[in-house]
Parts: structure tokens; sequence; C-alpha cells
């Protein structure tokens, strides 16, 4: 049905349909000598037409990437890295949140340049390092936050400054978690234990924002007590040092000496065993012989008891150099057998 034959109310004065239909007719006469040469002009709006569909068609997304796709505004789907396909001619629209990155954020202090030897600036940022402590002492405190975007979606549409919240949250929940512990421990050995409760305080506060937001490490990078006694703290601390160093040489040397009295004692222990065991074996021995030799004894008297003195003289003979006679009337001494030069003499034969 053309516009001529559709039937309305009438035309109410200037710009009414009758008014309009005459207008398309007069565009139509204009342009109608143009579009005689032929249809290639159609056939290049066609192809243009196609090529834009494919262009807004596809959309690549990076393996440390996730894709929120919004139609009309309105979200619709998450795409994974690598090729995707959405609605062309910007019916659907991709926003690219890098999910797999970590980023950081620095809590007084700066980082001016990076590098092997990175440079680092704190002034004008005392503001966000000066706390006070549990017993009101100033600590100066830098730290950073590291964090990553773990729902993508929350990120983009519940909370419309992250960085601002992040940075917020961070600042409150440190100063809390200072403020209840004492000067002594925040600057020693307290470091660890603060940085931990500020990251599960920290992801707890993000999650009731649904921001999206992972943390994934808080560091304390410097903590030290205020210009007026950060002398009087590293004369403290130099002690503490020495102290641990003469604990830990106290230790080696423990550990060094005791093992080593130990195994002495053993080795007394052992050689005590050893010849208590050999004296007795000895004399179980030579009990043994005596009953042995007895036997023999009673079985030959005579026989036995001159081979035992036989034995004993001539062990006893063995070891003496010479005997002397010795007579009442007689008033010299007189050599009676020099058994050294006899047995001299046999062993040069």
């Amino acid at each position: 049905m053309s516009p001529m034959d559709w039937k309305g109310p009438p035309s109410r004065g200037p710009g009414g349909i009758k008014d309009f239909e005459e207008m398309l007719q007069n565009i139509r006469e204009r342009f109608r000598g143009k579009f005689r040469l032929g249809g290639s002009l159609w056939l290049v709006l066609v192809a243009l037409l196609v090529v834009v569909a494919g262009y807004t068609s596809f959309f690549r997304v990076a393996t440390n990437e996730t894709g929120v796709v919004q139609r009309f505004g309105r979200y619709v789907r998450s795409a994974g890295p690598g090729l995707q396909l959405k609605l062309p001619f910007g019916i659907e629209q991709v926003t690219k949140v890098k999910t797999g990155r970590n980023f950081q954020m620095e809590f007084g202090y700066r980082t001016v340049e990076a590098g092997v030897r990175s440079r680092f600036t704190e002034r004008g940022f005392k503001e966000e390092s000066l706390m006070l402590s549990g017993d009101l002492n100033v600590v100066d405190l830098q730290w950073t936050v590291q964090y990553k975007i773990g729902n993508p979606v929350d990120f983009l549409f519940q909370v419309k400054d992250v960085d601002s919240a992040i940075r917020d949250v961070s600042e409150s929940v440190i100063r809390r978690v200072v403020g209840n512990r004492l000067f002594d421990f925040v600057l020693t050995v307290g470091r660890a234990e603060i940085a931990d409760r500020v990251k599960v305080e920290m992801q707890e506060i993000l999650d009731s924002y649904r921001s999206g937001i992972q943390v994934v490490n808080v560091k304390m990078q410097n903590v030290t007590p205020p210009e007026p006694v950060k002398a009087a703290f590293n004369e403290v601390n130099e002690a503490e040092q020495e102290k641990e160093s003469k604990i830990n040489q106290a230790q080696a040397a423990y550990n060094k000496e005791i093992p080593k009295a130990k195994g002495n004692a053993q080795q007394t222990v052992s050689e005590a065993e050893g010849y208590a065991l050999e004296r007795v074996n000895r004399a179980e021995g030579e009990a043994d012989r005596f009953l042995d030799v007895l036997k023999e004894y009673r079985l030959a008297k005579d026989v036995t008891k001159r081979r035992l003195y036989l034995e004993s003289m001539d062990k006893l003979l063995g070891e003496v150099g010479e005997i002397y006679v010795i007579d009442a009337d007689q008033k010299g001494l007189v050599p009676l057998l020099d058994l050294q030069k006899t047995r001299g003499t046999k062993n040069e034969k």
C-alpha cells in the first residue's frame, strides 16, 4: 500500500501527511536520474553494510582479560579469551577487563621510576604513613596492597570508583589494626601479623561492597619511628640483634660440644665394657687351664710336678742376668753362672 492509498485523518495545516508525501515525491524526482546508471551503487552499499556488520560482529579477548558484553547497556554475558561473536552495529558492546593481572597500590610513598634500581619518593605522603599505635606513639608506616579483579561484572557496575574504595578501605583498616597494637610490637615482630590481618579485613569489606576485587597480598614496606626517636630506636634494634647473635653463637657452641662430649662418654663406656669382657674371658680361660692342669696332676702327680717345676725354672732363669751363691765363710761373691753371656754366645753360634 502506497502512501497515496493511506486513508487517515485530514491534514492539519503545514507539516501534515499530504505535505510529507509531496516532499518525498520531490526527493524521488531529484535523485531518480542519478540512480538510472545501474544497480552498482546499491551493490556497493550492500557490500559495505556486510563488511561493517562483519567487522562489528567479532572481537578478540586476550589471555589475561575477560570480556563483559552489554546489549543496549544491559549486561548479558561474559566472554573468555579468544575470538568471540556479538551482535553488530553497536547493539552489543564489549568492555575488556584485565582479570589475569595483579595491580599494586602504594601508601606512604610513590614509585618515581621502576627498574633494577627503582626510585621512590615520600614527599607529600606523610598523611598516609603517619598513624598512632595503641600506646599513643606515632608510627611512620609504608605499605603496599596487591590486588586483582576477581569478578569483572561487579567491578564495572557495583562501585563507581574502585581505586578510591580500595585506598580508603586500606587506610581505615590499617589504622584501626595498628591502633590496637603496641608501638614495640608494630615496629619489631608484628609486621607479618598486621599484614595478614589487614588483608583479611580488607577482603571482608570489599566483598560487602561487591567491588569484584580480590586482595592478593598486603606487605609492610617500611616501619619506622618518628625522626626525634629514630636514633634511640636504632640502638635498641642493634642491641636486640646483638642479643640474637649471641644466643645463636651459644646455641652453635652447644650443638658442637654436647654431641662431642656424648661421643667421648660413649667411647669410654664402650672401652670399659670391652676391658671388662676381656678380663672376664681371661679369668675364665685361666680357670679352665688350671682345672686342666689339676686333672693331669691327679692322673700323674710326679710327672706333672716335675714338668711344672721345669717350666717354672725355665721361665725364671730366662729373666735372670747373673746368679751368685752367698756363703757365710766366703769373703767374696763368686758368680756361679752368667746366663746372659751364655745366651749371647749361643745366639752368636
